[in-house]
């Protein structure tokens, strides 16, 4: 909960002013049963009319101004509450995008997103009611028990051995539903997986039929959410009842010895009604105090999730060296490197060296999960290498600012992903600033222009979430054409070409070839045709290099390359 504390910044004036307020609407709620006793023994005893009428207007005014102190109360928490949750929400959403993808891979998508949506909203909500009735309710139940005890000690025994027994209730109640409350947002965290899923890969289910199977799976997860939920549930709602069980009796033992004292002469039938009052509010209370404990018990948990990833340190920090680009120097350099995932066991890749000059390309091929795509994420450093070091321009690419790394390095993912907006929205990703003339550009070197001028709408087309609207080629198009705004002096291609057709994959290669020749190139495919011609080719198999050299060499020298050449001319 500390940790959460920062993100108060700007609002413990309406922390503080909202509990003050409720105070105040207490105190005058706290006055209300003396008033009403003295109507009873003054007024009504003597049939004094205008003084029944001027107890019955101070009533309403301790009303109104009651509902105008809990009213401005109610304005602080709010305030309060959403400026926290919002300013939480952004700062744990920033920090999300700090974390190095191993430890986004082990925490998960599907539980941050309900850390950062479900979580966040719960703690809000816990704080908007403790703002409310932290101060409150203690101060009802104390207020109301000293008031009941100045009108009758010894019939204020009866609450003072009814309230410990709600208090050890409480207690129980608190310990055992806290650690459930934190298993239930995990439970949810399963939903949220499943649902994204699902609706990510609806496509795939349909075409094998597997709507059925999905959705039994689905409800199987909702049922055990549900079953938990209605576990703890039962026990929390055991707290209202029980209370108030309790608190009646206490009223039924109230009203039967009160009248006893009333007959002797040592209660007055006011002082016992506004006893009864007393008792009245204590109880209500009380429910109240439960329901607090009960939202209380949630948002700590939920508060408790949100800091568990508020506390995961980036492992990857960038440096503060400048990067120098020299042409006379290699842009990159790859010297000696291993590398495993974590928790993946087995390296995936093991002694890997290379090193490319300005202007240079370099294929890489190799089977599924031969250490292709991990070459490629190691240099913008979605990863670190364990052994080894990967340099740019000279240097350990842990010496450079993140952002001044990925600036240089231009990554085309092997996943086309585009977001929600226009044609231009995405490919300015890579440059705000870059005019229309450039976005043109980049267009026709990736082969895009031709389908992007056909719009009506043309670099102002609307993108669906995800490029749905777009075919998988043109999504690809679109990927290489956002990097190329970027104008990257590395250009890593990761199978981003797998999509297009044998003609567009040829005029691309030209492009690049012809209008990007200062740029150095790392295009990674499984087809031998479209890194024939690198200057380079680096053949992985089961994570090690087992050739390096041209075409022609490697024709010769590399059995692997020349078996998946001669497979695909065939």
């Amino acid at each position: 909960m500390k940790r959460l504390l920062p993100y108060m910044k700007g609002y413990w004036k309406e922390c503080i002013l909202g509990p003050v307020f409720k105070l105040l609407e207490a105190i005058f709620e706290l006055i209300v049963p003396l008033v009403t006793a003295k109507m009873i023994d003054v007024g009504i005893a003597n049939r004094d009319m205008g003084y029944i009428w001027r107890m019955g207007g101070l009533m309403i005014v301790l009303a109104a101004c009651g509902l105008l102190f809990a009213l401005i109360c109610q304005y602080f928490a709010s305030k309060c509450a959403y400026g926290f949750g919002t300013a939480l929400r952004s700062a744990l959403y920033r920090h999300v995008n700090t974390l190095s993808h191993s430890a986004l891979d082990r925490i998960g998508t599907a539980s941050l997103i309900t850390r950062i949506t479900s979580d966040t909203n719960t703690v809000q909500s816990g704080l908007n009611m403790m703002i409310r009735l932290a101060t409150r309710c203690p101060f009802l139940i104390i207020g109301a028990a000293i008031m009941a005890m100045r009108i009758d000690l010894k019939l204020s025994v009866i609450f003072l051995i009814a309230i410990p027994i709600i208090g050890v209730l409480l207690y129980g109640v608190t310990c055992w539903t806290i650690p459930r409350y934190g298993e239930n947002q995990g439970k949810l965290d399963n939903i949220a997986r499943h649902t994204r899923e699902n609706l990510d890969g609806v496509r795939v289910i349909r075409a094998f039929s597997r709507q059925e199977e999905e959705i039994a799976s689905y409800r199987e997860d909702c049922d055990v959410f549900a079953k938990r939920s209605i576990a703890v549930g039962r026990v929390g709602a055991i707290l209202n009842p029980a209370s108030f069980l309790i608190m009646n009796l206490g009223i039924v033992a109230v009203l039967w010895f009160g009248g006893v004292r009333v007959d002797t002469g040592h209660l007055t039938q006011g002082e016992l009604t506004a006893f009864v009052n007393y008792m009245t509010q204590i109880a209500l209370s009380m429910v109240r105090m439960a329901e607090l404990l009960i939202s209380f018990n949630k948002a700590a948990a939920s508060a408790k999730r949100v800091s568990d990833i508020l506390a995961e340190e980036p492992d990857i920090v960038g440096g503060d060296a400048a990067l120098d680009f020299r042409q006379e120097q290699p842009v990159l350099e790859f010297d000696h490197v291993t590398f495993a995932y974590p928790g993946g066991g087995e390296a995936a890749l093991s002694d890997i060296s290379f090193s490319l000059l300005p202007g240079e390309t370099l294929g890489i091929i190799g089977g599924t999960g031969s250490g292709k795509s991990t070459i490629a994420n190691l240099i913008p450093r979605f990863y670190d290498t364990k052994e080894g070091s990967v340099r740019i321009c000279g240097k350990d690419v842990r010496s450079y600012a993140l952002e001044e790394l990925r600036q240089f390095v231009g990554v085309v993912p092997q996943r086309a992903s585009l977001v929600t907006g226009t044609i231009a929205d995405n490919l300015r990703w890579g440059n705000p600033d870059a005019d229309t003339a450039e976005l043109e550009q980049a267009c026709k070197i990736a082969q895009a222009w031709e389908f992007v001028s056909q719009t009506p709408q043309g670099l102002e087309t609307p993108v669906t979430q995800g490029g749905r609207s777009l075919s998988g080629g043109q999504k690809q198009r679109l990927t290489i054409a956002r990097a190329m705004v970027g104008a990257p002096k590395l250009l890593i291609l990761d199978d981003s070409m797998s999509a297009l057709d044998y003609a567009t994959d040829l005029a691309l290669r030209r492009a690049l070839a012809e209008k990007m020749q200062d740029v150095t190139k790392i295009v990674i495919s499984q087809r031998a045709t479209s890194i024939q011609h690198a200057d380079h080719i680096l053949v992985m198999e089961d994570g090690k290099c087992v050739g390096y050299g041209t075409h022609e060499e490697l024709l010769v020298q590399c059995p692997v390359y020349a078996e998946i050449f001669q497979t695909q001319m065939q």
